[in-house]
């Protein structure tokens, strides 16, 4: 399978070379050139297996062809066994008919482990395989950061360097990131917002020379590889509840749209998707750009939500690239109008399309926290924020009958200790690795809101700095 750039300027890479990538030359997105379709029998016979297994049924036809192929069956195993529950991503039942998917058991307590522990091995792999070494870049708005640094720290093919807004991450957040000691870590506190910081990447990455001195490779959701990753949880959690023979609904607390993107693609692949709701916090382009067709991010507002008080979702434009039916000249007609103005409308027939694949809710402050505390006293299950923001969401949707609702629960809530103290009374018990974790030493640089200044203490410290090995990096990142 080759993968096409949403902005149609750059060549189709193999998954190999799109993963390494990351981001396309052009500054588009990687998508497949055709989704993978799944028969109803195919999706049946998910039931009963081990998740590991369920996964690679699922991201087997992405990589066909691919070297990287031949390291999956093996990389899903050791990703999986680094978690701390037999079913990895298992449901609970919160109310009739309403389930929340846990997708928190893994090192770091957060969704993104399910897909970075995948995405680390692979590309350590791929490149041990090049002889090669690369740069990790990245921007977190908390819990990329953490799940990122648990994968790639120690590894030797890889720097990695973690960029979060300095004061707007959760101490926990924070704590899981800056206390690796191993010396291919670097974290960044930016003075500014995680758009800021999501700008200042998207800038190093645009910028030719420095990406091919220091071979850089990103691992936020502009990968493909993380998408692909995540779509397996939506299969494995509709089978648990009927899919292929009843539809299931899905509600995803998100910001940067990459999470929900994944549900998109299963439902691509043949997966009955009744509906998919975007939940979000006070920071609600998303739910903007359904209600008027226009897409106009605005200022971050701080919230009790801290991974998604995102209002420029980088994931948006490969949903705009479906859209258009795949038209890359009005991807980047959109994108560049978007860098002038701040500000982009879809057309009526792209507005339409929007509105029959999702529904959206944003949900504020008082809330999230009257849900977190409606939850413990109901059910006596604690959540997390952005998990009640979902909940939340979800309760506003109707007309699905007998279709299962899944809310997608993306973080313990030890991770957000205050805040379910805040709203129930009680603090909720840390597990054993995150208590391990949180007594060390921290180890961070701070740096101002200036692309300049990051890429100056990006190239002092990576590894990868003489041209020799720059020149190994670029054949590295674009291999078709």
């Amino acid at each position: 399978m080759r993968f096409v750039s949403t902005r149609g300027e750059a060549p189709a890479l193999s998954f190999e070379g799109a993963l390494l990538a990351a981001l396309a030359r052009d500054g588009g997105l990687f998508l497949p050139e055709a989704w993978p379709k799944f028969q109803p029998d195919a999706i049946a016979g998910l039931a009963g297996l081990d998740y590991a297994d369920a996964a690679y049924r699922i991201m087997r036809p992405f990589l066909e062809g691919d070297p990287c192929l031949a390291d999956l069956e093996t990389v899903l195993e050791e990703a999986y066994g680094t978690f701390h529950h037999p079913a990895v991503a298992p449901l609970r039942q919160i109310a009739p008919n309403v389930f929340i998917l846990e997708l928190f058991h893994g090192p770091t307590l957060a969704f993104k482990d399910l897909a970075m522990q995948v995405v680390a091995r692979l590309m350590n792999r791929a490149l041990l395989r090049k002889g090669v070494h690369a740069t990790v870049i990245g921007a977190t708005s908390g819990d990329t950061g953490a799940a990122a640094i648990e994968a790639f720290r120690g590894l030797e093919a890889i720097d990695i360097f973690i960029l979060h807004p300095k004061g707007r991450v959760s101490d926990v957040q924070r704590r899981q990131m800056t206390t690796a000691t191993e010396r291919n870590v670097h974290n960044i506190a930016l003075e500014g917002t995680f758009d800021d910081c999501q700008g200042i990447v998207k800038a190093l990455f645009g910028d030719g020379g420095l990406r091919d001195r220091l071979a850089l490779t990103g691992i936020n959701s502009i990968n493909f590889a993380r998408i692909l990753a995540q779509i397996a949880y939506y299969f494995t959690s509709a089978v648990s509840l009927g899919a292929p023979y009843r539809p299931i609904a899905f509600t995803v607390p998100t910001g940067n749209f990459g999470d929900i993107f994944a549900g998109y693609a299963a439902r691509e692949m043949g997966l009955p998707v009744a509906r998919l709701v975007i939940a979000t916090n006070l920071n609600d382009s998303l739910v903007r750009v359904l209600a008027s067709g226009v897409y106009e991010p605005k200022g971050v507002i701080a919230t009790s939500s801290p991974s998604m008080d995102i209002q420029l979702a980088s994931n948006f434009e490969r949903l705009l690239f479906e859209l258009a039916g795949r038209d890359s000249s009005r991807v980047r007609s959109l994108m560049e109008e978007l860098r002038k103005t701040g500000a982009f409308r879809l057309n009526e027939a792209e507005s339409v399309q929007l509105r029959g694949l999702f529904t959206a809710h944003s949900i504020g402050e008082h809330e999230t926290e009257m849900t977190i505390r409606g939850l413990a006293e109901e059910t006596g299950v604690l959540v997390d924020p952005h998990t009640a923001v979902g909940v939340a969401a979800a309760r506003e949707e109707g007309g699905l009958g007998p279709t299962p609702m899944v809310v997608l629960s993306t973080a313990h809530p030890a991770k957000f200790p205050e805040a379910v103290e805040r709203a129930t009374g009680r603090v909720p018990e840390q597990p054993e690795r995150l208590r391990l974790r949180l007594g060390q030493n921290e180890r961070c640089t701070f740096l101002p809101n200036d692309v300049a200044a990051v890429a100056a203490f990006i190239e002092n410290n990576a590894r990868v700095r003489d041209k020799s090995a720059g020149a190994r990096g670029r054949r590295a990142g674009v291999s078709a």
